[in-house]
């Protein structure tokens, strides 16, 4: 009696029992009795029946009253088990102590907190919602309450319906293309020659690795009305552990805790304090005593160590699939970015390196270099005001060197491939994105309609109209006060950005004011390199000022967004995004654009100087040229924040689970903590960043712009970037996998702004590469040297004969007895040639003291500046045509997915007919082998 469904297995014999809850008058005495009778010898086993019928002893009202049950007559179950549960599931700490319910959820609070009626109110409800519930004290602390959620087979099955959760239901059918014999013996050929090679090292080994294959199926929206059509092996591992947590953590937002409209769900609980975590399990240990390739993986979390988190799997492709089963859609999409990131870093660190190595190959053939480091008879002018020295140029000669491997004739066939790389990497992961939607069931998926923030419904509460969408009312912000806020907010922002400008420009002060004390420093090895010395500081200086103003921007862009009161969480991780990013970036470039395009090129000639305030003489470049100091700016700030960035990452996370541990190691002994249950073992670990992936994110977009804006200044930069990002890979997988608490497997279809952000930054990499080419090199004075003012003028030639002269022809005369009184060097360079100069040379196209203008532009300069100007417009213009080019000729969606994504929809449409048309059959026949006649039907 009651009984719907009897199912014997090979392993166990399984009866159900589904009462009617709705009955108050149910004697489960005489239940349990008649099942005793029907199945002797058989272990009887209660699914937490009493647990979900009843509420428990310290709640004292439900708002669900009447029902305290689950909501769906299959709420409760009874299992009539033929084999006894295994011991491992009742210690592992992922299952309840029946060792058969596992452990979907977990949280956490303090029997000490006062919000004790809320957090009751909210128990029962989730009680009444079929979720069962056991509760754990702490092993280390009693003050601290566990509480452990299961849901039940019906419970997933109804949410996932209303969840549209797509579930596998045939396995997919590969059509091979009709192949000529030719073309069969060829490949025969090829394939006899790749048995001679090593297998592909970076793939991972599938057959010792056999978890790491997915079955390949179809998938469609889960119903229980077509239940038949799915594939079910087990009902307990139908749904992974991350669908069944993202089901459960669906339910705790929309569960009640206290009567009124807005008193819904947990996060509300989490940020009040009634909940201190709220967290899915790790599916067990990550280690384990035997190797992974003879006794297989623990669990996947062990799996994913194995291959993907650990360091001596640093050269192998990522198991995308196996981290998306776990952490889910969202984490899975930022590591194939990363991956695909890392991968497209490859060619541009391959040309990269091959610059700089073209560079080193015609040091000793460079024109320029040789006449710079033979100059011992040309006397430079002091680069500072009196204490700085009169200087040969030929002292320069080493910097002269180093600035040829950074600017030589392939540096403008780079800055273009770098333009064109970032176009074809942003399509191209359009086109690995869609790939990846489609394998993750994720390209019809849309987003449900987003809860509002409770921040927005408690300031706009009084204000309601109607939901377009849900046709419910819902609070209103009115025009006027968003765009007041908005108002308020930009200027905040532009505020910061003045605090940032106003950082620079004491850096710069810094560097004015530190060459002339360099320069007069006792140390001899500070004292010839004062510049240097000068450059290097300012920049660790810069870097200092970049990490505290860091921690400064966050906390204001947190406080602008909060006052724009978004509407939605989404809105407001926009916000916040786009806000830290510009304040970041920003701050971390403004003082590179400083060098690149302002530093020595306001700074009047000798005997005029201009100066700040009146008072500090502005910085020159060195003799070689600026982009010396470009070079170092970016290697410094770009190695020193990486470095930093992975320190804080894992470094950070290791040292308070360290001290975590240690703590628990001189109370319990080491016995005692191994013998700790999952739950507890995952609370002592680091909850996720309170921004989800922001930092990691924006952490990699900023390298990208390194890598791209100013890369013709640093062809280096792709190399030190791909260098990072696989370290970056194997840091990241060690920190989710071993040091963070187990996030919450969220959908997600693309990156989100972050893909604008890199669209953007693209864009602004072909200006600046543009302005650094024409502007901070020296790539346009010597091409207008070679064909307009060198021997080969008129000749069409530029090669290196060509530039025979450019030294003496780039520098101006200044006489000596034309200095300012407080720019005059205290040294009158006596110790050059015996008596005092009566003049000195200075980078620029001026002319001479004696001349009918003297110190006025020469025809040169203009001829110069036209140039720079034309290259400008035409190395924008040629660049932005062929990156429009490229967008436009690779499509966003392959063709052979597309074909792939037409014809799973036609089969899906005809195993759908098939398998239906299958079950009317098997109805049809049943119903002539009982002997009931009915009319005549389809089919």
């Amino acid at each position: 009696e009651g009984r719907e469904d009897l199912q014997v297995n090979r392993l166990e014999t399984q009866i159900w029992i589904k009462p009617d809850i709705q009955k108050t008058d149910v004697d489960f005495s005489e239940i349990l009795n008649a099942i005793q009778e029907i199945a002797k010898d058989v272990n009887i086993f209660f699914d937490e029946l009493e647990g979900v019928n009843s509420p428990s002893k310290d709640d004292d009202s439900l708002l669900h009253h009447g029902n305290l049950t689950s909501t769906s007559d299959d709420a409760s179950r009874l299992e009539v088990v033929g084999e006894e549960v295994p011991d491992k599931n009742k210690t592992n700490g992922l299952y309840f102590r029946d060792g058969k319910c596992r452990i979907d959820y977990i949280l956490v609070y303090r029997k000490s907190n006062p919000q004790t009626e809320k957090r009751e109110v909210f128990e029962r409800n989730i009680r009444a919602e079929g979720i069962q519930m056991e509760k754990e004290s702490s092993l280390t602390n009693s003050d601290i309450i566990f509480v452990k959620l299961h849901a039940p087979w019906e419970v997933l099955g109804k949410y996932a319906e209303l969840m549209n959760v797509r579930m596998p239901f045939r396995r997919k059918i590969y059509y091979l293309h009709r192949r000529y014999k030719f073309m069969n013996r060829i490949e025969k050929q090829i394939s006899r020659f790749r048995g001679w090679l090593p297998r592909k090292p970076m793939k991972l080994d599938k057959e010792t690795l056999p978890d790491l294959e997915e079955n390949d199926c179809y998938t469609a929206p889960f119903s229980q009305q077509r239940i038949h059509h799915f594939i079910i092996h087990n009902k307990d591992t139908f749904f992974n552990n991350a669908t069944r947590s993202r089901i459960v953590h669906h339910i705790l937002q929309r569960v009640k805790y206290e009567e009124g409209k807005n008193k819904i769900g947990l996060n509300r609980l989490l940020s009040n304090g009634s909940y201190e975590a709220a967290f899915p399990l790790h599916e067990g240990s990550y280690r384990s005593k035997n190797s992974i390739r003879t006794h297989g993986a623990e669990n996947h979390r062990h799996l994913l160590y194995e291959c993907w988190a650990s360091w001596g799997v640093w050269y192998k492709y990522q198991p995308l699939d196996l981290v998306r089963r776990y952490f889910g859609e969202k984490i899975g999409l930022y590591f194939a970015w990363l991956g695909w990131y890392t991968g497209m870093l490859f060619p541009a660190a391959f040309i990269g390196l091959f610059v700089f190595l073209y560079g080193v190959t015609t040091l000793n053939h460079c024109q320029v270099s040789k006449e710079v480091c033979q100059a011992t008879d040309i006397i430079m002018c002091p680069i500072c005001d009196k204490y700085c020295p009169f200087m040969r140029l030929s002292d320069s000669c080493v910097y002269a060197k180093v600035t040829h491997l950074f600017d030589n004739g392939a540096t403008v066939f780079f800055a273009v491939f770098m333009a064109v790389w970032a176009t074809v990497f942003l399509e191209f992961w359009k086109r690995r994105r869609a790939v990846i939607a489609y394998d993750w069931d994720l390209i019809d998926w849309e987003e449900e309609e987003e809860e509002i923030r409770p921040q927005f419904e408690a300031k706009y509460s009084k204000k309601e109209r109607m939901n377009p969408i849900s046709g419910k009312p819902e609070p209103y912000q009115a025009f006027a006060d968003k765009c007041s806020r908005l108002i308020v907010s930009a200027s905040g922002i532009f505020f910061m950005i003045c605090v940032v400008i106003a950082a620079v420009f004491g850096i710069v002060i810094y560097r004015v004011v530190t060459v002339s004390t360099f320069a007069a420093f006792k140390w001899a090895l500070i004292r010839n390199n004062s510049q240097v010395a000068t450059t290097g500081t300012a920049v660790c200086i810069n870097f200092c000022i970049i990490m505290l103003l860091n921690v400064l921007y966050e906390k204001v862009a947190l406080f602008l967004t909060n006052l724009e009161q978004p509407r939605t969480e989404s809105e407001w991780e926009n916000s916040f995004t786009l806000k830290m990013f510009l304040f970041q970036f920003v701050n971390l470039n403004s003082s590179t654009f400083y060098i690149a395009f302002f530093l020595g090129r306001f700074t009047g000639h000798p005997g005029a100087y201009l100066r700040l305030i009146n008072r500090w003489r502005l910085e020159e470049c060195h003799p070689s040229g600026c982009l010396i100091d470009l070079c170092m700016q970016m290697g410094i700030i770009m190695v020193l924040k990486q470095t930093w960035n992975n320190f804080m990452e894992l470094g950070y996370p290791l040292i308070q689970n360290w001290w975590t541990r240690r703590k628990l190691r001189q109370e319990y002994g080491t016995q005692r903590k191994t013998s700790f249950p999952q739950w507890e073992k995952d609370y002592n670990l680091q909850p996720m960043n309170a921004y989800g992936l922001f930092d990691e994110y924006l952490e990699m977009i900023l390298q990208f712009g390194f890598t791209t804006i100013f890369v013709a200044a640093f062809p280096l930069a792709p190399l030190l970037a791909l260098l990072n990002n696989i370290i970056e890979i194997r840091l990241d997988a060690y920190k989710f996998v071993t040091q963070w608490r187990r996030p919450l497997a969220s959908r997600a279809k693309d990156i989100g702004i972050w893909y604008g952000i890199l669209e953007g930054i693209g864009i602004l990499s072909v200006i600046t590469n543009a302005f650094v080419i024409a502007v901070t090199s020296d790539f346009i004075p010597r091409l207008v040297y070679a064909y307009k003012y060198g021997p080969c003028a008129g000749q069409g030639e530029a090669g290196q004969k060509c530039m025979v002269g450019y030294v003496n022809a780039s520098l101006s005369v200044f006489l000596v007895s034309d200095f300012e009184n407080r720019s005059e060097p205290t040294s009158n360079g006596s110790e050059f040639s015996g008596s005092p100069l009566k003049y000195c040379r200075y980078r620029d196209y001026r002319d001479p003291p004696h001349s009918p203008v003297p110190y006025g532009y020469t025809l040169q300069f203009w001829h110069v500046l036209a140039a720079r100007l034309a290259f400008i417009i035409v190395f924008e213009h040629l660049v932005f045509c062929i990156k429009h080019l490229i967008s436009y000729l690779i499509p966003d969606l392959p063709k052979d997915l597309r074909d792939r994504m037409r014809r799973e929809k036609y089969l899906i449409q005809e195993m759908m007919y098939e398998a239906e048309l299958e079950r009317l059959q098997k109805e049809r026949k049943e119903r002539k082998k009982n002997g009931k006649s009915y009319h005549n039907e389809w089919p």
